[in-house]
């Protein structure tokens, strides 16, 4: 019987360990083929905290969200799902004006660097009256870029030009606007979703996408002390969420590549965009 127990323990391992070290390339699909979405497996906190960051939370805009987040399409990409595309692994030119303030994507990573992209990918649109999974998005060609990283590597928020508010509550006019751009102590983003694998970032102080940019970041192990902070909020009501500033790192990498969906107003973007994201 102990021998029993101890293979079987060794078995639960090493699936434990293939799920979590599969890379976020390998969960992706060849177009056309059967899509990939990915909801966690297992429950952990396992990942390392990230030393000097603290985490608090703000009052949000109303109304809350219309559903619980885990069943929000806009707020949980895995329940969109993506596939994978061909297109040119690098940052592309794009016609038209930009928008100054937005968020800039190399600061995604501590050194400012400009990634190496290892994979482009569709993500799916949702059809919101029979809430289902639609055909992929094709306007952008692409809407999620499989960035490289260290495995590990801590992600922060890519610094914008807006600030949602520097206090715990809402101004007596009901509704935070965007407030002095030279406020050093202004917070950036509200965290809408956060899970062991994926985190949504929004430039505003509303409980949606429908204004404003969102960031999506796939294969990112949330920082536990932010995850816990997330949950507390969002099982309480969410009438306040975790709220960040510039830079202020909010995960670690789980592997070598991550996946980073851009969206203005709602709409998809594609995130390999120079003039507007880089």
């Amino acid at each position: 019987m102990k021998s029993i127990r101890v293979i079987s323990f060794l078995a639960l391992a090493v699936v434990t360990v293939t799920l979590f070290a599969a890379p976020l390339a390998a969960q992706k699909r060849a177009q056309g083929s059967q899509y990939k979405i990915f909801l966690p497996l297992l429950d952990t906190t396992g990942c390392e905290t990230i030393a000097g960051e603290t985490y608090s939370a703000l009052t949000v805009n109303p109304p809350p969200t219309d559903r619980p987040a885990e069943q929000h399409a806009d707020l949980n990409l895995a329940l969109r799902g993506y596939v994978a595309t061909t297109g040119t692994l690098g940052l592309v030119d794009y016609g038209g004006s930009a928008d100054g303030k937005a968020p800039k994507l190399y600061s995604l990573f501590g050194d400012n660097r400009v990634p190496d992209l290892s994979s482009v990918a569709q993500v799916y649109a949702w059809d919101w009256a029979t809430n289902s999974r639609a055909n992929p998005i094709t306007d952008p060609p692409v809407t999620l870029a499989g960035m490289r990283v260290t495995p590990n590597e801590i992600l922060r928020v890519p610094r914008s030009e807006y600030n949602i508010g520097t206090i715990p509550s809402i101004p007596p006019r009901g509704v935070f606007r965007d407030g002095p751009e030279d406020d050093g102590s202004k917070f950036e983003v509200l965290v809408l979703y956060a899970s062991e694998q994926r985190i949504t970032l929004k430039y505003t102080r509303e409980d949606n996408v429908v204004n404003g940019y969102t960031i999506h970041v796939e294969n990112v192990c949330t920082a536990p002390e932010l995850l816990s902070l997330y949950r507390d909020w969002n099982q309480s009501g969410r009438a306040q969420l975790p709220a960040l500033k510039q830079g202020q790192g909010f995960g670690r990498a789980l592997g070598n590549e991550i996946g980073v969906v851009i969206r203005d107003n709602g709409s998809f973007m594609d995130p390999r965009s120079k003039k507007d994201w880089w």
